[in-house]
Parts: C-alpha cells; structure tokens; sequence
C-alpha cells in the first residue's frame, strides 16, 4: 500500500497509537504532552483525522466505552503508512511569532504598552524553561536516555536562548528610556 498525503497531525496520530490503543481524548492528551511545545493540534482536527484514518484503514475502533469514548487501533496499514511518512524529510519550519510581528510596528506603540507586551511574555517563556527543566528530571529519573530527551533539550535550548533574546530586547529598552 502506498499512501500519498500523510500529513503531519496523520503522521502524528499514527505515531502515539504506536504505544497502543487509545481514545481520540486520549491522543489529545498525549499530543499536548508530547509535542505540544512544538506543534499544535486541535480537537477537531484530531476527529477529523481519526474519522479519515478509519475511512482509509490505518486504524480500527473498538466498541465504544465509557462516556462514548472509542479506542483507536493501529492497523498494519497504518503502521506502513507511518512508516512511509516518517521517512520523508521533514518540511522547513515556519516561525509564526506574534510578538515578533508586534515588535516590527513597536514605533507605533506608547513604550509602556510595549514594555508590558514583552514583560508578559517574558514571563510566558519563564515558565516554559521551569516547567522544561522539570520534565527533564522526571523523564531522567524514570531512566529516560539522552535520545528520548532530545525534543525536550530543544525545547530548554530554545527557551534559553529566547531568555536571552528578551535580556537584550530589555538593555534596548534601557537605552531608549523605557523599562520592562
């Protein structure tokens, strides 16, 4: 079987049933865990996919449980499927930022607006490093290998190097006159 078009919430999906059965809420949850950091899905788009799964065979249902929920079920053909797509080079990442947006027409901002923008988000990515770090030791702690951790080391990479970036954007504002 040939698949054409495994996108990536497909792809994705196709990856966390690999670890078995699981509900559509279930996937949710493991997705925002997982990569939730680094790419969005939402619940519809996750139905969506799951109906469109079912309907092209790389996953079955079993018969519904509690509060209606099914449990999905990888296929061989959905295993093969993943297979040809995790095998395909990734795409280039896009970097969507709104911050960054807002940045490039900051003259058009009072500097206090803009100075609590970027406090606001400051602190957001703050709590991301914290909240990284602290998955780093439970995931070590529960003997997770260097291998397993490298989406969460980006992650602390990133967040680090963002800090750094808003340090700068701060000693910029210093030197305008205006504080964050």
């Amino acid at each position: 079987m040939v698949v054409v078009g495994i996108n990536a919430t497909v792809g994705s999906l196709l990856g966390f049933l690999h670890e078995g059965p699981q509900s559509g809420w279930d996937l949710m949850v493991t997705a925002q865990d997982r990569i939730g950091g680094f790419w969005s899905l939402t619940r519809s788009q996750v139905y969506r996919e799951l109906a469109t799964m079912a309907e092209a065979g790389l996953i079955t249902t079993d018969s519904t449980g509690p509060r209606d929920r099914r449990a999905y079920r990888l296929t061989d053909a959905g295993r093969s499927a993943f297979a040809q797509w995790l095998a395909q080079p990734p795409g280039e990442e896009q970097i969507r930022y709104p911050l960054l947006l807002t940045l490039a027409f900051a003259r058009h901002l009072p500097a206090d607006r803009l100075a609590a923008f970027v406090a606001a988000h400051r602190a957001l990515h703050q709590a991301r490093w914290d909240a990284y770090r602290e998955q780093e030791r439970q995931a070590r702690a529960a003997g997770a290998g260097d291998v397993d951790l490298l989406t969460l080391d980006f992650g602390l990479r990133y967040e680090r190097a963002v800090l750094d970036w808003f340090d700068g954007v701060s000693r910029t504002f210093a030197a305008r006159g205006s504080s964050t």
